[in-house]
């Protein structure tokens, strides 16, 4: 035992006096002695300490000009670089300086003549530290055939030139070695080639001008150091397995001992075999149709040596026959009385139960009664689902995953038309969980829970209730299980509708459903609202918040009335029924009165704003009687009317209640005594001059007589008959029957110079003659009468062979011409036509 420590210590002895003598023949034969000192022509300068000290020192520095003449105005300075340490008007001059930092320090000695400075001399002062003791020494060799390489920690830095040495001896030779590497670090050295059998002993030397120190020394053979290059091999599976496989690698003929690891690449942890002695490995148990990263590595003895870097691989398994259930689920719904609608979902498989690519899935329907539906039915798909319309009978439906080595074992649902014999859990509810999750708990149904064999959970966006996702979320629970915990596509603030469904016999039953939530928060914005006012009320209805506002599930709707004044506070109407009920009648309020309304919802967070706002107003109960009853009145006139009796009795009522002058007789004017006289003297129209015109001795044409035109307004009733005037030259006179109701219309008297036509109104323009002569006013009689016969008419007669064409009068005519008209106002005499008659038509006006 003392003789394993003696040999090691005489090597290290050894090895360090001869570090000792290598590093004393690489110091420079120039070497400042205690206390430098610099001798210049012009003077000297001098240090009190070697050039090279530790950061903490303290240098007194000297400088000593030689005896020359120089002016009594200079003077001798000490710098520091460029920096001014000390002068004075001497020819020496001195200083003490403390060091503190490292690296180089420049100090001169200068003349400084007025604005002029003459450099005398000058020293240089390093500051550093002494080398740390090399560590963490190592060597290596890559491959068998290489060169050794050896590294060491250099330790803190010494900002002064420092050389590294390594020293190696086999024990009876010693070998030194300068470095090469420049980094500050770490030193690096590589050694000439060695001998596999031989022992090594490896020391490095540090040195510089503040000290020296050695590393712990490094005893090793080559087998120790050499780390063989990584190993090349392939993998290769057994066809009737996709479990098993055997690895080949081929290295240096020295390593002969490997380790190999592998793992999925979906895992973190390796699983490591170790193989002595051999080019070849092999695995059991690896799942199918999965990629693993294998890794290798070898080293030349089973004890010693280094482990070469690890070769990687990568390679997929194959496939195998799938082993996974599918987990199947399915909805119902019927058509007809005779055909329903069965919709299919399943999960897809995971990679380890599906053992490699799924290519299709077969589905099965077999009917449970065989007289209704072929047996066995297969379909196959590609997707998650598959929707069939089928007779309405129960089904056995089996689901299965297929892959290239084979098919899963079945996953079989039932179905049957009806679920009324098969009750739904009892008392399901819910506990928001936040974090994306809700608790569903529930109790067994009511009957007898022996028969069930599960539970199914199925849930899904409120919203999207009525209609069904694709692919709806849904968890099979054992019968044990009363409880559930649902995070799978689960956001926080949105509502969810859950149904809890009891399996008998992998037959669903009834479903209870709930709603819930994993968190919620007030909604954002309130209901759209729509208000009609009625006879003493207000119906209102509304619309359902959109989803991204109600951010949860609605709990209640408020309904809030208000007057228009504004002074009392508004009446409040709570909905709390909030999926079957969106309308609300508000009974008793005032007619007449001005309100305003608006809603809000809320949730268990709290609740919204309102939504739109509403002003409406009530009609009051005297507006309502008024329109009813006026309604009322036509409605019975028209019935009245429609009735012949009774419209004869209506008119012999009215007949009695009218004045008497409506009831006389209407004269025909085709009978008057001037239309006979007209009709037998076509040549001209002749009236007796009495009536209208003083006698004159001769036929010569009148002088023409202007009379202004001036229109009265009369009273229809009093007016009702138009004359119609058309061309002079015929003589063509006409009657027209005017409204009753209306305005009297004119016609006016065509002009003699251009022949256009005019209408006028004639009865105002003898009306505005008659007041000229007011003062000889006179009784009207009902007719106007002929000046030369008593018994004429005063009516113009038709156009011969046009007397049928005209309309009946149906009613009593009034005097047009008053007998005031008749007093001779004109100078004419004798027989008045209608060429002595000269009317000016610009004395009318259209």
């Amino acid at each position: 035992m003392l003789l394993a420590w003696i040999a090691p210590a005489a090597i290290w002895l050894l090895v360090h006096f001869t570090a000792e003598a290598c590093r004393k023949g690489n110091v420079p034969a120039r070497k400042l002695p205690r206390g430098a000192a610099e001798i210049c022509d012009k003077g000297n300068m001098t240090a009190n300490t070697a050039a090279y000290v530790q950061p903490g020192t303290s240098i007194t520095l000297s400088c000593q000009l030689k005896p020359l003449r120089y002016t009594e105005h200079c003077r001798t300075a000490i710098f520091l670089n460029s920096s001014e340490l000390i002068s004075n008007y001497s020819s020496s001059v001195s200083t003490e300086f403390p060091v503190h930092t490292y690296g180089k320090h420049m100090f001169t000695c200068k003349i400084v003549c007025e604005y002029k400075k003459k450099l005398i001399c000058g020293i240089d002062i390093e500051s550093g530290n002494p080398p740390d003791e090399p560590r963490n020494v190592s060597c290596i060799q890559h491959g068998a055939d290489g060169h050794p390489t050896c590294t060491w920690n250099k330790g803190r830095l010494t900002y002064i030139n420092t050389t590294y040495v390594i020293l190696l001896s086999n024990g009876t030779d010693v070998l030194c070695v300068s470095e090469e590497s420049l980094n500050k670090n770490i030193g690096s050295l590589a050694l000439s080639k060695l001998n596999f059998d031989s022992t090594y002993t490896v020391v490095v030397a540090a040195s510089n001008e503040l000290g020296s120190a050695f590393s712990q020394p490094l005893v090793f053979m080559l087998i120790d150091i050499v780390k063989p290059h990584p190993p090349n091999f392939l993998v290769e599976f057994e066809n009737s397995s996709a479990t098993n496989c055997t690895f080949f690698w081929h290295d240096e003929a020295q390593a002969r001992h490997c380790r190999l690891r592998y793992r999925p690449l979906t895992r973190q942890a390796w699983s490591t075999v170790e193989c002595l002695n051999s080019e070849k490995c092999s695995l059991y148990g690896l799942e199918p149709h999965t990629t693993y990263e294998f890794q290798v590595s070898c080293k030349i003895h089973p004890e010693r040596g280094l482990w070469s870097n690890w070769t990687t691989y990568q390679r997929q398994t194959p496939e195998a026959v799938p082993t996974g259930l599918l987990d199947v689920w399915y909805r119902q719904q019927d058509v007809d009385s005779q055909r329903q609608n069965i919709s299919l979902f399943w999960k897809a498989l995971s990679s380890s139960e599906a053992r490699g690519r799924i290519l299709r899935y077969a589905v099965t329907f077999e009917a449970l009664d065989r007289r209704s539906a072929p047996a066995g039915e297969a379909h196959r798909t590609t997707q998650t689902s598959y929707t069939r319309v089928t007779p309405r009978v129960g089904y056995r439906i089996t689901v299965t995953a297929e892959n290239s080595r084979g098919r899963s074992p079945p996953a079989s649902v039932v179905t049957n038309p009806g679920t009324q014999d098969l009750p739904p859990p009892q008392k399901v509810s819910t506990v928001a969980m936040g974090n994306g999750s809700i608790l569903v708990r529930w109790k067994p149904p009511a009957r007898s829970a022996a028969s069930i064999s599960g539970y199914v959970v199925e849930w899904a966006d409120a919203q999207r209730n009525t209609r069904p996702e694709p692919h709806p979320a849904w968890a099979k629970l054992p019968v044990s299980n009363l409880s559930a915990v649902i995070a799978e596509h689960i956001k926080d603030n949105t509502c969810y509708q859950i149904s809890v469904f009891a399996l008998y016999r992998d037959r669903a039953g009834q479903a209870a459903s709930v709603r819930g939530y994993s968190r919620a928060k007030a909604p954002s914005a309130g209901p759209q609202m729509y208000a009609t006012s009625q006879a003493n009320g207000i119906s209102v209805s509304w619309e359902e918040i959109p989803a991204h506002h109600q951010r949860g599930c609605i709990t209640g709707y408020r309904l809030y009335l208000q007057k228009k004044d504004g002074q009392a506070a508004p009446n409040v109407y709570t909905v709390s029924n909030v999926t079957a009920q969106r309308w609300l009648y508000l009974p008793d309020l005032q007619p007449g009165q001005h309100y305003a309304l608006w809603m809000t919802a809320s949730t268990a967070a709290g609740e919204g704003p309102g939504g739109n706002s509403e002003l409406l107003c009530l009609e009051s109960a005297g507006d309502w009687m008024t329109v009813v009853l006026t309604c009322s009145f036509f409605i019975l006139s028209a019935c009245i009317c429609s009735v012949p009796p009774a419209r004869k009795v209506l008119q012999s009522l009215l007949s009695a209640l009218m004045p008497q002058w409506q009831s006389k007789a209407i004269p025909d004017p085709a009978n008057a005594t001037w239309a006979k006289n007209y009709m037998s003297m076509k040549a001209e129209l002749s009236l007796p001059s009495s009536g209208f015109l003083h006698s004159t001795g001769s036929f010569e044409e009148p002088e023409t007589t202007e009379v202004e035109e001036t229109f009265v307004k009369t009273d229809p009733l009093a007016l009702r008959d138009k004359l119609l005037f058309g061309s002079v030259g015929n003589g063509d006179w006409a009657l027209e029957r005017g409204s009753g109701q209306e305005e009297p219309e004119y016609k006016a008297l065509p002009g003699t110079a251009d022949g256009e036509v005019y209408e006028q109104q004639l009865p105002d323009l003898y009306k505005r003659m008659a007041v000229e002569v007011t003062e000889q006013t006179q009784t009207v009689p009902e007719y106007i009468a002929n000046p030369a016969t008593d018994t004429a008419t005063a009516y113009l007669p038709p156009v011969a062979g046009t007397t049928e064409d005209l309309p009946q009068l149906e009613c009593d005519p009034l005097s047009v011409f008053p007998t005031t008209f008749l007093t001779p106002v004109l100078s004419y005499e004798g027989t008045l036509t209608l060429d002595t008659v000269k009317i000016n038509r610009s004395s009318f006006t259209r």
